[in-house]
């Protein structure tokens, strides 16, 4: 019997001296305890080498597949099929039946060749000759690095690394923009103070700012019309007070930062919404780029945020309200960066819990679909999509049936009462008998028919003569 045993380094074809020891396939093992009694077992026959990492990534994917690689071919060819009547144990058994159909070489898979298998592994690199440990290590190594490589069919389209970085830089370029904005409002307030009532929107007043002389210049390609006008007549009756021209050309300079860091952040938004599309577009598709991207950064990745379950994900963001609520025996949060969604956003009050769990439940769906699948459309998130909206109207317009004993009971509609804005006087809080309810009245009427009324005779009081001083 010839063993065809794979490693990182090549293929080995071993011949069976004693075939009678694999008949004990619990105490096999005691047969391969040193590399003596190895050697009594089995014989290397051909060792054939892997040139390079990359011829053993095609060997090793091939075996994965279960077909024969060229290799593999060619070691065959060579080697056993001089033997032809000699039987190939082998690990797989796939692979053995196409080596049968193409080679029509028999073979056999069985305990007892597996447990061959386990036996020559711990012995390798003594049965092995002309091969170092050092080296068997290292390409076994790299044979793993590229392996996993080619499973997980890295590409930089996937990386993720760059939406987290993304997100994170957003978030700190708006806190910036903010303290820029108001510090610009603040110090251009002092000459013109009146323009920041007029221009609300922060983009506008910096661009408005950058002006030399508001009064007399065109703000057509800034504000609308109306606004233009509103402005200039404002400018002409100003109580600002005046200042130089350095500290002019200062705020000048910090308005064309803040248009200038407006801008790039423009451009990193669209350049984050494209890098999603491409990541994780069913995710996408049911929560926004934003609230994905924050929900991948704050799970690390998302191979990470594709292990979470949709609880998780459900409060994912929210953990320091959670661990006070676990502390104090309070009401768990129902969500956390989640509750920023547009699905949860158009909810009433009273469904947000409802539609966050099932948008949760649905969001940890695509995760999983973009992370490991191998599509890249989003058509299993707008499937998922339209289900919760339907089920969003659903909850609105109250057209939900209860499940009763027998799942026919339709759910009972609450007694209408007009509830008139207008109020009434109630002339009852101006008695001042305390009132007793019918029932009581009823019961005393009772009692006092049942029994018989007896007269009672009180002893009348005898009268106290007034005693006068003189006598």
């Amino acid at each position: 019997m010839l063993v065809l045993f794979e490693t990182a380094a090549g293929y080995a074809i071993f011949k069976v001296l004693d075939e009678s020891k694999l008949q004990q396939v619990d105490s096999l093992y005691k047969e391969f305890e040193t590399p003596e009694k190895a050697n009594k077992i089995v014989k290397l026959k051909h060792f054939e080498k892997f040139q390079d990492t990359t011829e053993a990534l095609a060997a090793a994917t091939a075996l994965v597949e279960g077909k024969i690689g060229k290799s593999l071919k060619k070691v065959l060819k060579k080697v056993v099929a001089k033997e032809a009547h000699e039987q190939l144990a082998i690990s797989d058994a796939k692979l053995g039946g196409v080596i049968k159909d193409k080679l029509d070489l028999s073979c056999v898979h069985s305990p007892a060749v597996a447990e061959l298998m386990r036996c020559i592994r711990s012995q390798m690199e003594s049965l092995i000759t002309g091969l170092p440990p050092r080296e068997i290590s290292a390409m076994s190594l790299g044979l793993a690095h590229s392996l996993s490589r080619y499973k997980l069919k890295f590409s930089p389209d996937k990386v993720d690394t760059m939406i987290v970085q993304a997100i994170s830089l957003l978030d700190d370029l708006d806190k910036e923009l903010n303290n820029y904005i108001m510090r610009c409002r603040e110090w251009y307030g002092w000459h013109f103070p009146e323009l920041g009532k007029v221009v609300t929107d922060n983009l506008a007043y910096c661009k408005t700012c950058d002006r030399t002389n508001v009064a007399s210049s065109d703000l057509s390609d800034v504000l609308p019309e109306e606004i233009e006008a509103e402005v200039k007549l404002a400018a002409e009756i100003s109580m600002g007070t005046e200042v130089s021209e350095q500290d002019i050309g200062n705020i000048r300079h910090l308005c064309d930062q803040v248009i200038e860091i407006s801008e790039y952040r423009t451009q990193l938004y669209d350049y984050l919404k494209n890098r999603m599309m491409a990541i994780a577009p069913n995710l996408t598709v049911m929560v926004g780029e934003l609230v994905g991207a924050r929900l991948i950064s704050h799970a690390g990745s998302l191979l990470n945020l594709a292990k979470h379950p949709a609880s998780t994900v459900q409060i994912l963001g929210a953990e320091k309200a959670l661990f006070r609520a676990l502390k104090t025996r309070k009401d768990t949060p129902k969500y956390g960066l989640i509750y920023h969604a547009s699905l949860v956003g158009q909810t009433t009050a009273k469904n947000k819990g409802k539609i966050s769990r099932m948008l949760a439940a649905k969001a940890a769906l695509a995760i999983r679909y973009d992370a490991l699948g191998e599509d890249t459309n989003a058509e299993m998130g707008a499937e998922n999509r339209a289900k919760l909206e339907a089920r969003l109207r659903q909850l609105e317009e109250k057209g939900i049936r209860r499940i009763s004993g027998t799942g026919k009971a339709m759910a009972k509609a609450d007694k209408y009462q007009h509830k008139s804005e207008i109020k009434i006087y109630d002339p009852s809080g101006d008695s001042t008998i305390p009132s007793t309810s019918k029932k009581r009245k009823f019961e005393e009427e009772e009692e006092e028919a049942e029994e018989p009324v007896t007269p009672v005779v009180k002893p009348k009081k005898p009268k106290k003569e007034l005693v006068t001083e003189g006598g």
